[in-house]
């Protein structure tokens, strides 16, 4: 039997005629909760970095300009390139949807370094934090995606299977709830145990490869019920998605980055 939901609108509200959407609530949402936890974090004793308000906020804005341009790029490089190369002016119309993790961490990786680099600081101190902030981010993003229906799943006649109301009446997996449990509240709750019961946090890059390795491992086993983007569809015969293949780099990635980091001599600053 399927679970029939009435639709919820896009829009949350309007101001003076302007639509305020689910999605930049999410994303807000997911910036002030981050910058609180990650100042939170920073302060606890032991902490590796150390910034004064003036920074943080400099770093805030430098995380919001790596996720936005860094997730458009890589949605418009990984997932639609041709239609983006067709119509090149709605690479900047973000209001229309599309955007990739993979293409966002990058660029927060990205603006962390330069931000880091500029201040004469440890990068990896910083990403190590923000390792425990992201899951949060990923958690409201994901449950926009379900208001807005974007990223759903493939149909089934399991017992969690979904319907909207005016929809198609085909059950569907809903994996962005899937993806807001276990890339959201579950890392969220390894990544803050992992730094405040362990001596990982003392290891630079030890807790930024281990949720880059989390997370390739959730996104991968969640995109098993996501319905393949349908400008792709699969990149295989035996089902492997755009999202999967990503993951997998992303979970190399993640596990040398750890290896390094393991290697090194604990900091006891």
């Amino acid at each position: 039997m399927a679970i029939f939901i009435n639709p919820i609108s896009p829009v949350a509200f309007s101001v003076l005629g302007f639509d305020v959407r689910w999605y930049a609530l999410a994303y807000i949402a997911g910036f002030v909760a981050g910058y609180f936890l990650f100042r939170h974090l920073m302060r606890t004793p032991g902490s590796q970095v150390k910034l004064d308000k003036k920074n943080l906020d400099d770093l805030l804005t430098a995380i919001i300009l790596g996720v936005i341009v860094g997730g458009r790029l890589g949605y418009v490089l990984f997932y639609n390139l041709g239609f983006f190369i067709a119509h090149p002016l709605e690479i900047f119309a973000v209001w229309h949807g599309g955007m990739s993790f993979h293409g966002g961490l990058v660029g927060v990786i990205v603006a962390t370094w330069l931000f880091a680099r500029r201040r004469k600081i440890s990068t990896l101190g910083i990403l190590d934090l923000l390792a425990v902030v992201v899951p949060i981010g990923l958690f409201f993003g994901r449950i926009a995606n379900f208001i807005n229906r974007e990223v759903m799943g493939r149909p089934t006649d399991g017992p969690l299977g979904v319907v909207f109301a005016g929809d198609v009446p085909i059950p569907r997996h809903p994996s962005p709830l899937y993806e807001a449990a276990t890339e959201g509240i579950l890392l969220f709750v390894i990544m803050y145990a992992l730094y405040k019961w362990t001596n990982l946090r003392n290891r630079p890059g030890a807790l930024g490869g281990i949720m880059a390795m989390c997370y390739a491992v959730f996104r991968a086993f969640c995109e098993m019920f996501r319905a393949p983007d349908a400008q792709i569809g699969f990149l295989t015969s035996w089902g492997l998605t755009m999202g999967q293949l990503l993951s997998v780099c992303m979970f190399i990635a993640g596990a040398t980055i750890f290896a390094f980091a393991k290697q090194k001599k604990v900091s006891n600053q």
